[in-house]
């Protein structure tokens, strides 16, 4: 061992590292689009489920479901689905579609999308949990007294329903980011990091520099940098929840 300390020449050479570049690519990607596509879907299917419908014990427990899967399953199930030779693009042309191609597991260009739909697909239940408990929390009276000025539903949900459930923005924006950024089991079970390093985000690079390549020191560095990101987006939640419970 040398015990020589090398100041921050590990994090010189995580950031000379090409590969690195491609996993905080990834990982915007992912985190936008992951975000972005949850929160849509949860809104919507909250917005649809706070309309009183019927069996909605059962349908809420569907959305649900795949929250309760681990990571490891949902990226088993979703290579299955999307693996050329045996799901979608196999079952369509199987249905007479010879032309069509849907290979982006397999398609460097393209893999870091799957991964975003699984995820998306695992997550937006929770996110709808969220929401709807946010929906049910709204003062009826609020929305009676809107209805008889006039206000359409969406005018309601617009002007006075989301802004009253502001607080469940941020709070699944905070948990869907550290999801996102602490993402591994997803991606080593559905892509491998692949094809190449197609799919790296910085987790599995940490794991790939540390257990498989050996350096630790680049390792521990981009482990440090995920650190100081998470750190960065629970500061200011915590801050804000301090504060409002302060008040």
């Amino acid at each position: 061992p040398n015990y020589t300390l090398t100041g921050f020449s590990q994090y010189v050479r995580l950031w000379d590292t090409p590969r690195w570049y491609v996993a905080i690519r990834n990982l915007f990607i992912f985190t936008s689009l992951f975000i972005a596509g949850c929160m849509a879907i949860g809104l919507l299917l909250a917005i649809l489920l706070d309309q009183r419908i019927r069996a909605e014990g059962m349908i809420r427990t569907i959305y649900l479901y795949p929250m309760a899967l681990s990571f490891i399953v949902t990226g088993t199930a979703w290579k299955w689905i999307l693996n050329p030779s045996l799901g979608i693009e196999n079952i369509v042309q199987n249905m007479g579609f010879a032309s069509f191609s849907f290979d982006w597991l397999v398609n460097p260009k393209f893999a870091i999308y799957t991964v975003v739909i699984a995820g998306v697909w695992q997550s937006s239940g929770y996110v709808m949990a969220l929401f709807l408990a946010g929906l049910r929390s709204v003062d009826g009276e609020i929305l009676k007294a809107a209805a008889i000025d006039g206000a359409g539903p969406v005018r309601i949900y617009a002007s006075i329903i989301l802004p009253i459930v502001r607080p469940v923005f941020f709070s699944s924006i905070i948990i869907l980011s550290h999801l996102a950024i602490k993402s591994f089991d997803l991606v080593m079970a559905l892509t491998g990091g692949g094809p190449g390093y197609a799919t790296d985000l910085p987790a599995t690079f940490m794991y790939s520099f540390a257990f498989q390549r050996s350096e630790l020191g680049t390792a521990a560095a981009s482990a440090v940098m995920m650190l100081v990101t998470v750190t960065a987006i629970i500061i200011p939640y915590l801050y804000s929840e301090l504060r409002r419970s302060g008040k």
